[in-house]
């Protein structure tokens, strides 16, 4: 753990949107980011927060292009970020929208037909296109950057977009980019996914994910509403909350959280309310990088303490509480209570359950006016029904930052690497293997120049492997390590 009031320097996280779902929760980060630093900064000057994630532009003073300003007035503001989708849709809606001051043309990288939700034609085809337009803006964007932390990637498993470019990208990002942290935020299908080829894309992008990612968020997503998910019972709860006419407990009828209004113009769409909560979960996983705080966690501390198995990089994020906009008025939650929630099931933004499965380490990140002793507390009285492996029981990470979400007092985000994640992975597997037992829809993949059958065979084969390394500790979890041996001098 930090000492505490370490001081505070302003970091460059750099920020991927790939697909059409990596833009559409990508476009209500930027909207709520704003939004909280339009809630703290009243003078409208470029501060060290601001930096994090923005750039300050004056293009009147630059010929032929944009100059930054480090300090003073806020000129214009653009998103330290690159947007990358082979259909215009979602990103010519953006540049439509509210936000279309954030970016200009050279974060964008877009085509016009799509990937057809095929893993082959986003990873080879369109990689290959790309390839060098994407590497260009990825150093253009770096270059902007005086203290690179890390490269934020959000994409969606199920497309082919998302899968396919979003995890050649990845990869670029460790040939170009090798000591910068890649963290990950993927998007995961519901087995009622309406995309028949989503467990193929899924396998196929796990393997890069396995491979080549320093972390992974894995979120569950949902299209048919009416099956109980993770989010899906998240936004049920809030809808519940805003018809039960109890004080304290109203969403305003246009509220960003079920409205398509913000970043993306519009009526309101199926998943709006589902990007907010991903959104969420970035804006606290990013607030140490953005403001002060007496316990500041450096983003790329979250793979060093987190991961002790290269491999098992998948952390299971919890959040508390669920609605973190100012628009939604219910009552705070009791500190202790929101440590509660972060370990229950109910919180985890895919279904799992950690309390059932091991812990091979836990991060905890505070916002608000929340003492370290309070943390301290919270652990020490929690730890007992947490198990951990019994080389790691002190495998806790923490940061306190000061500044709360906007219309809360605190907030908290629990990032645990756990072994509750296999079960999603089986299921994935199961999907998987009804499709490839057919060979269903495999010539769509294997027309694709690069692109060959022992490519499937190689990911289920990767898939396999993680899920017997989650099995393996697994087992040690009701069976005491014993010591090692120790060494006999000869006397």
């Amino acid at each position: 753990m930090k000492g505490c009031h370490e001081p505070y320097y302003p970091l460059r996280p750099q920020r991927l949107c790939v697909g059409q779902c990596g833009n559409q929760v990508g476009c209500r980060f930027w909207d709520l980011a704003l939004r909280e630093h339009s809630h703290v900064n009243k003078k409208g000057i470029y501060d060290e927060a601001l930096s994090s994630f923005f750039r300050n532009v004056d293009s009147r003073r630059s010929v032929g292009g944009s100059c930054d300003i480090t300090g003073g007035r806020i000129q214009s503001l653009k998103a330290r970020a690159v947007l990358v989708d082979m259909e215009e849709g979602v990103v010519n809606e953006i540049l439509q929208g509210p936000l279309r001051e954030l970016f200009d043309s050279t974060q964008l990288i877009t085509d016009v037909s799509g990937s057809g939700n095929n893993w082959a034609v986003g990873h080879w085809m369109y990689g290959s296109a790309y390839r060098e337009q994407i590497v260009d803006q990825l150093r253009r964007a770096a270059e902007h950057c005086d203290c690179l932390q890390c490269f934020f990637l959000i994409h969606s498993m199920g497309g082919g977009t998302g899968s396919g470019l979003g995890t050649c990208v990845l990869k670029l990002l460790e040939e170009e980019f090798p000591e910068v942290c890649r963290i990950v935020t993927s998007v995961y299908p519901s087995a009622e996914d309406d995309v028949i080829t989503s467990p193929y894309n899924s396998v196929l992008a796990m393997r890069e994910l396995t491979e080549h990612a320093d972390c992974v968020l894995p979120v569950e997503n949902q299209v048919c509403v009416r099956a109980c998910k993770s989010l899906v019972d998240i936004m049920n709860k809030i809808k519940h909350m805003s018809h039960s006419g109890k004080p304290g407990s109203v969403i305003k009828k246009d509220s960003a959280i079920i409205s398509g209004q913000g970043g993306v113009s519009g009526a309101e769409k199926p998943f709006d309310a589902m990007n907010n909560i991903v959104a969420n979960l970035l804006l606290n996983i990013t607030s140490s990088a953005r403001f002060e705080g007496s316990l500041n966690m450096d983003l790329n501390e979250i793979a060093m303490n987190l991961v002790p198995f290269p491999r098992l990089h998948y952390l299971v994020p919890s959040l508390t509480p669920l609605y973190t906009l100012a628009d939604v008025n219910i009552p705070t939650r009791r500190l202790d209570q929101m440590f509660t929630d972060a370990f229950s099931k109910d919180h985890q933004l895919i279904r799992a359950d950690p309390k059932h499965s091991l812990y091979l380490a836990c991060a905890l990140m505070v916002r608000g006016n929340v003492q370290v002793s309070d943390l301290r507390r919270n652990i020490e009285r929690l730890k007992p029904t947490l198990p951990f492996v019994s080389w790691n029981q002190e495998g806790w990470k923490t940061g306190l930052c000061s500044v709360p979400p906007v219309g809360h007092s605190h907030s908290l985000l629990a990032l645990a690497n756990n072994t509750c994640v296999k079960p999603t992975f089986m299921e994935l597997r199961d999907r998987f293997a009804k499709l490839y037992r057919k060979k269903a829809h495999m010539h769509h993949y294997l027309h694709v120049d690069g692109m060959e059958q022992g490519c499937f065979t190689e990911a289920i084969s990767s898939l396999s492997s993680l899920i017997e390394e989650y099995s393996l500790l697994d087992a040690t979890k009701d069976r005491l390590m014993p010591d090692a041996a120790r060494l006999n001098i000869a006397t």
